[in-house]
C-alpha cells in the first residue's frame, strides 16, 4: 500500500513562495522609486544648469531662447555624489549676436560638455564653478546674416550640392547681369574665408575686359568674414554649407559653462 502524506505538509512550501513573490514585488517597487527619485534630481540639476548657462550667454552680450539642458548618464545620483557628470547637452535656439555692429542670427547652437565637474553645493546655491573637461559645439549661421556681412546689395547665398552658392546683380560694361557661382569655404583664426570661383553671368559680352571685370567682382566678394564670439570659449574648426545655413563645428577644453558667482 502506498504511503499517504499529510495534506498540511504542502502549506509551508506555498507560504514560502508567497513570501518570495512579495519580496520580489517590494524590490521592484523600490527600484521604481529610486528611478523616479533619480530623474527628479536630474531635473532639478538641469534647471540649475540652465539658469547658469543663461547667465553665461548674457555675459557675452548675446540673446537666446531659454536653454534646454539634458544631463546624461545613469544613475544620476551617483554622479551628484562624485561631483562629476559624464555628459551635459545644451541646446540654444534663436541665438542673436553681433559682428562689427551687424546682427548675426544663429538659429540653433548645440553644445555637448563632457566630464563636467560641479559640486553639489554649486548646483544648490548657484555659486561656484561648473567646468567641462571638453566641449563640442555645432552652430548654424543663416545665409541672410552671412550675406549682410558681405555688404553687397542684392547678394544672396544658399547651398547646392554641398557648395556655397552665390547669386548677385552686377553691372558689367554698362549691362546689368545676374552673376551666379560657388565658393570654397575655409576657417582660420576666428574668421571664415569665402573664395568665390567659377562665376558665370548669362549675357556676359564675350570680351576679355568683360571676363576680367567678372573675375574682379569675384575677388571683391572673396573675403574673410569675422565670426561672432561663441559662448563657452568655443573655437570654430570647420564650416560646411547646409540647406539651412553655414554649419560651424567648434570645440574647447577646460571650459567654465557658467558665470561664476
Amino acid at each position: 500500500m502506498a504511503e499517504a502524506y499529510p495534506a498540511y505538509e504542502g502549506r509551508p512550501r506555498r507560504r514560502g513562495r508567497k513570501v518570495l513573490t512579495g519580496f520580489v514585488v517590494l524590490l521592484l517597487v523600490l527600484a521604481g522609486l529610486l528611478v523616479v527619485a533619480d530623474r527628479v534630481a536630474a531635473g532639478v540639476a538641469e534647471r540649475a544648469i540652465a539658469d547658469q548657462v543663461r547667465q553665461e550667454v548674457a555675459k557675452q552680450d548675446m540673446q537666446s531662447a531659454p536653454p534646454q539642458v539634458d544631463v546624461g548618464g545613469f544613475p544620476f545620483l551617483t554622479q551628484v555624489l562624485a561631483g562629476k557628470y559624464d555628459r551635459i547637452s545644451i541646446v540654444l535656439t534663436d541665438v542673436k549676436g553681433s559682428v562689427q555692429g551687424d546682427a548675426v542670427s544663429v538659429p540653433r547652437l548645440d553644445v555637448d560638455a563632457h566630464n563636467v565637474r560641479a559640486s553639489l553645493d554649486t548646483l544648490r546655491s548657484g555659486r561656484g564653478d561648473v567646468v567641462a573637461e571638453s566641449v563640442d559645439g555645432r552652430a548654424t549661421v543663416s545665409y541672410d546674416s552671412l550675406a549682410k556681412l558681405l555688404n553687397r546689395p542684392g547678394l544672396t547665398l544658399g547651398e547646392r550640392d554641398g557648395k556655397l552658392l552665390v547669386t548677385a546683380p552686377a553691372d558689367i560694361l554698362g549691362t546689368k547681369l545676374t552673376v551666379t557661382g560657388t565658393a570654397d569655404v575655409a576657417v582660420a583664426k576666428g574668421k571664415v574665408g569665402l573664395r568665390f570661383n567659377d562665376l558665370t553671368a548669362e549675357g556676359l559680352p564675350n570680351l576679355p575686359l568683360a571676363r576680367r571685370m567678372l573675375a574682379n567682382y569675384a575677388n571683391s566678394i572673396s573675403v574673410n568674414v569675422p565670426l561672432p564670439e561663441l559662448p563657452f570659449q568655443l573655437t570654430v574648426r570647420k564650416a560646411e554649407p547646409k540647406p539651412g545655413g553655414l554649419l560651424f563645428t567648434a570645440d574647447a577644453k577646460d571650459v567654465p559653462i557658467n558665470a561664476a558667482g
